[in-house]
């Protein structure tokens, strides 16, 4: 069974909004270029991805090369030609129709899930907010990974607001980016 993967990028306070990075333009240029360094890498340990609905319209109006108005930056090239040409499954109920080598996923989230775990291949990587909180509370995340950004944020969304009971975690590998990010990734103790 190939394994489901969470990763998200996180302030020090819990912030999880895409916006939330240094504002100082070296600092942000330093960061961005760590922080998708380590996503292409991360990305590259999966052969499929999972969105929500608002994931994978936030990803496709950055990431998609087709429909894009301006070329990514040199050093984002990598990353944005992985997960460009990745295959990508959608959950939404309120979608007609995807592309962007997308298929929408309906009907009993746990089911579907399942059915794609058991699919051949590497893994399935998912991120955003509020599916990984459904996928987590029906404990289908086989390992979380947060990038935690050196900033304090103050504000804005959290990852897992609401889950009914702990998950408990053990550390399976940390990895500091030359940007002061900690990437920690840990599995579910089962």
């Amino acid at each position: 069974m190939r394994p489901l993967l969470y990763s998200i990028n996180v302030t020090l306070d819990g912030c999880v909004h895409h916006n939330a990075i240094p504002e100082d333009e070296a600092l942000q240029q330093a960061t961005l270029r760590a922080t998708h360094r380590h996503a292409t890498e991360s990305i590259s340990r999966a052969d499929a991805l999972l969105f929500g609905r608002t994931t994978y319209q936030m990803m496709e109006g950055a990431w998609r090369l087709a429909t894009r108005t301006t070329p990514p930056a040199d050093w984002q090239l990598p990353f944005a030609r992985t997960i460009d040409a990745m295959q990508k499954h959608v959950v939404s109920r309120t979608l007609e129709r995807v592309d962007w080598n997308s298929e929408l996923v309906r009907g009993d989230l746990e089911a579907a899930v399942r059915a794609l775990k058991q699919q051949p291949g590497k893994a399935l990587l998912t991120g955003g907010v509020q599916l990984p909180l459904a996928l987590a509370a029906l404990d289908l995340i086989d390992e979380y990974e947060f990038v935690v950004q050196p900033r304090i944020a103050g504000h804005g969304p959290t990852p897992f607001a609401g889950l009914a009971s702990y998950v408990e975690l053990k550390l399976v590998d940390r990895i500091e980016l030359s940007s002061g990010a900690m990437a920690l990734r840990y599995e579910p103790r089962r």
